[in-house]
């Protein structure tokens, strides 16, 4: 199979960046609606990238993931709301120094929120990292629950059960979809460079890589840190695009961590590329399921509404996956253009053969 020349596939990524950018420049015409699902699509995929990092990547079986997405969306929210929002917002009790008088830009805040993410990344890391298997996927589980249930009774600080609203809706397509192109070149960065081949070394056999010379903790340890800052990163996007946060398990609770879950499953564990599909996928097919939560039309007959019937058919799409799909669209292979170069002269060659 001939091989793309270096420069080919320059030159087919400029046309693919320059399409994308006309693509959001002009999402607008869309509508509303349509332009909040397009940054919906990168909001998911900031999650299921760094997210991937983790449970593709490096192998470990992480479900904490919406712990830090809601540490970074609280972070973020909190700076950004201005000193009026936060004294009307906390009446039972009020904010607690400094943050009841600090007001900063989206900016800072969202870099703030993924470092103080990537801060418990590392309390939760350091302890359960030497746990291994189910232990540490239980123990992950816990975490989350944990920050859910500090966030639903800590009124000085998260406004507890009433949670926060009026937050400034600052997420933007542009915002978006940057924070999606910092994170895919970091962390596709990361898979390819020596630290990349050293996690998926552990991944493949822990204590061979550790007999190689490999500190498999310490590797184990960045990659939780690394997934942990951006999902931080994606928290506070997403607190900034739904305007309103609380604590409820099916807003920043475990059914979040589910469903990136199902972005990475279906888009191949492992892959950067394949985690994109997924969130796409994931952000057309959740929107798309709703309809069935109301009355539906078909064929004369009117079909009553089921409430949850969007979940019930996600959790059937995923288990299908699961048993008759299980490497996912991409596997741990990445969309690269030899691939699609290859895929139709493959398709081509079986035409005219």
């Amino acid at each position: 199979m001939k091989k793309l020349s270096f420069k080919v596939n320059v030159m087919l990524t400029i046309v693919f960046l320059v399409g994308i950018y006309f693509f959001l420049a002009n999402a607008s015409i869309f509508g509303d609606y349509w332009s909040r699902i397009i940054t919906l699509i990168a909001i998911y995929g900031i999650m299921a990238v760094s997210y991937t990092l983790v449970n593709g990547v490096t192998g470990i079986f992480s479900l904490g993931q919406a712990g830090f997405i809601a540490i970074g969306a609280y972070t973020s929210a909190l700076l950004t709301l201005s000193i009026q929002q936060k004294q009307m917002s906390f009446f039972i009790q009020p904010l607690i120094w400094p943050l009841n008088s600090i007001q900063i830009g989206f900016l800072p805040a969202t870099i703030i929120g993924g470092l103080v993410a990537a801060f418990f990344a590392f309390l939760i890391g350091y302890p359960s990292l030497r746990l291994t298997g189910d232990y540490f996927a239980i123990a992950t589980l816990a975490f989350a629950e944990i920050i859910r249930i500090l966030i639903q009774n800590f009124y000085g600080l998260t406004n507890g059960t009433l949670g926060l609203k009026g937050i400034n809706s600052y997420t933007t397509v542009w915002w978006a979809w940057g924070w999606l192109f910092v994170t895919v070149i970091v962390v596709g960065s990361l898979k390819f460079s020596s630290y990349g081949r050293a996690l998926r070394a552990i991944s493949e056999d822990p204590m061979a890589a550790k007999v190689m010379g490999i500190d498999v903790f310490w590797h184990q340890m960045m990659a939780f840190v690394v997934s942990g800052f951006f999902a931080g990163i994606s928290g506070s996007l997403y607190a900034h695009w739904i305007t309103t946060l609380d604590p409820r398990p099916t807003s920043l609770g475990v059914m979040l961590t589910f469903y990136v879950l199902i972005m990475i499953v279906i888009g191949g564990l492992g892959s950067v590329s394949g985690a994109i599909i997924g969130a796409i996928f994931f952000a057309f097919v959740s929107q798309w399921l709703r309809m069935f939560e109301s009355n539906v039309n078909l064929f004369g007959l009117t079909i009553p509404g089921v409430p949850g019937m969007s979940m019930l058919l996600l959790s059937v799409i995923f288990i299908f996956v699961m048993i008759f799909w299980r490497r996912g669209l991409m596997g741990k292979s990445e969309l690269s253009w030899q691939n699609i170069y290859a895929f139709f002269k493959t398709r081509v060659g079986d035409e005219n053969g």
